[in-house]
């Protein structure tokens, strides 16, 4: 059994740019503003779990060394969305002298999800600081940030995880936790976590809460998500026309294992975009159907009706 004294995700987090995994597009380049000691306002922009909180955080350690904590603020803007943080907590911090460097670094996770008065005040403080204080922004859609904001800033766009880049993190966290975790295990954590390194870890902590032998049993089980040949089994029977045994088998997954609606309409997706018994128009036709569906689930429909619905137009498709 693990010990859950500390949280994987903490205790297995980078400190340096060069033990980041999979962004060495960016590390490259954060690394050269190391080198100089100087930064300019950055935007990180991406999936979440990518590494953008991380990559912040040791770009400040390598630069202010032990100083790092006095120098560097984070603040979530999905918590603190008004215009109040920008004018009271962000000013307060950048208007005090930096601590054993030039600037300081004040780091706002989530920054799409400012108001945009907020980021109009935002901006202005970037102008009045910026020779004592840094700004990074993160957000998974650099669309929501205004231009003034966005022209301000070095935009970097970090890339999801690819599935060999999770199981290599994951083998190191497993070889440290002393766990043996099966192959198989391992793949299904990555294919579950589709690029979220954090999700990832997380994942694996609770599926070796019981044991320390890790199995796919246990992965799927802690991840409450439907192991890819069940959800086949939903829409290989719906496309043969089989409406009833497809309801039976997505109520079966949903009633006796828990499994969510917006697990199974994303694996019903993946299997329709990787058959090779429909054509390119009836699977254009699908997922329009499919998106078509999962946006009234997404808006509160009942996730049942939809499922059965969607369903019901796979039944049709070949006749």
């Amino acid at each position: 059994m693990v010990d859950f004294g500390q949280i994987w995700t903490e205790k297995y987090r980078p400190l340096k740019l060069d033990d980041m995994i999979n962004q060495k597009h960016i590390v490259s380049r954060l690394k050269a503003f190391v080198k100089d000691g100087s930064i300019p306002h950055m935007l990180f922009a991406g999936p979440p779990g990518t590494g953008k909180t991380t990559a912040a955080m040791c770009l400040a350690r390598e630069l202010f060394g032990e100083y790092w904590k006095e120098n560097y603020l984070e603040t979530n803007a999905s918590d603190e969305r008004g215009i109040d943080v920008i004018r009271n907590k962000i000013k307060d911090f950048a208007r005090t002298k930096p601590l054993g460097g030039k600037f300081k670094i004040i780091f706002l996770d989530e920054a799409d999800a400012l108001t945009r008065e907020a980021q109009q005040a935002l901006r202005r403080t970037m102008e009045v600081f910026s020779s004592t204080c840094r700004f990074i922004l993160s957000c998974n859609y650099s669309s929501k940030i205004i231009e003034p904001i966005q022209s301000r800033t070095v935009v970097f766009r970090f890339r999801q995880f690819t599935e060999d880049d999770l199981i290599f993190m994951l083998k190191k966290i497993a070889a440290g936790e002393n766990l043996k975790v099966d192959e198989e295990a391992y793949r299904a954590v990555a294919k579950i976590a589709s690029g979220d390194a954090r999700y990832a870890v997380n994942l694996l902590q609770a599926a070796s809460a019981s044991d320390s032998h890790v199995t796919v049993e246990d992965v799927y089980e802690a991840s409450a998500a439907a192991r890819p040949e069940e959800i086949n089994e939903i829409a290989d029977l719906a496309l043969s026309g089989k409406f009833t045994d497809a309801r039976n088998s997505l109520l079966k997954l949903m009633v006796e294992k828990g499994i969510g609606g917006d697990v199974i309409i994303k694996g019903i997706y993946s299997n329709l975009m990787n058959r090779d018994d429909l054509t390119d128009s009836q699977k254009a036709e699908l997922i329009r159907v499919v998106g078509e569906h999962e946006f009234r689930m997404l808006e509160g429909a009942t996730e049942v009706i939809q499922l059965d619905a969607l369903l019901a137009r796979l039944a049709g498709v070949k006749k």
